[in-house]
């Protein structure tokens, strides 16, 4: 256990305090609580990548971490009608098959693709759209939009990054 993996387990403990917070009807204070939870995903990586701190636990728990705060806004932002259900289907459909990918091959022995600047960037986009959501912004659900199709190809890149670096990985 190092410190970027306790701030990854950080940002499970947030989970349940952000829906506590948001179904309370203090919106606008959950999406700080995201926030939080935003910026320990970017220190743990730091902390991890600077100091040669990087773990296969730390590599799975990571992402679990952020899909499933993802789903938990997704939720909370489809139950109260803030985001209509196809957008939350298609965003649930994608981290959950994220997830479930990922798990499947990593309990398979595959390697596993690193965070890109494409989920990275996908991420940020996602933030704003949840920015723009919870202050009512006119454009917002037309915007989410638009990062939802970005998700989706972000996914394809990884599962084509995935199948070279495992087929680079057989070869050897």
């Amino acid at each position: 256990m190092n410190i970027p993996n306790m701030l990854t387990l950080s940002r499970f403990v947030l989970i349940p305090v952000y829906l506590a917070i948001f179904l309370s009807g203090h919106i606008q204070i959950a999406f700080v609580i995201l926030l939080a939870a935003g910026l320990t995903d970017i220190l743990d990586g730091y902390i991890a990548r600077t100091r040669g701190l990087i773990t296969p636990v730390g590599v799975m728990l990571d992402p679990l971490a952020d899909k499933c705060m993802m789903i938990a806004v997704i939720l909370s932002l489809l139950i109260t009608h803030m985001i209509p259900w196809q957008a939350a289907a298609a965003m649930f459909i994608r981290d959950a098959g994220m997830i479930i990918g990922s798990a499947f091959f990593h309990f398979r022995g595959k390697l596993t693709v690193p965070a890109n600047v494409m989920g990275k960037l996908t991420t940020v986009l996602y933030y704003l759209a949840i920015l723009f959501i919870v202050f009512k912004l006119t454009f917002a659900v037309t915007y989410l939009w638009f990062v939802i199709s970005v998700s989706f190809l972000t996914s394809f890149i990884y599962i084509f990054q995935f199948l070279l670096l495992n087929r680079a990985a057989k070869m050897k």
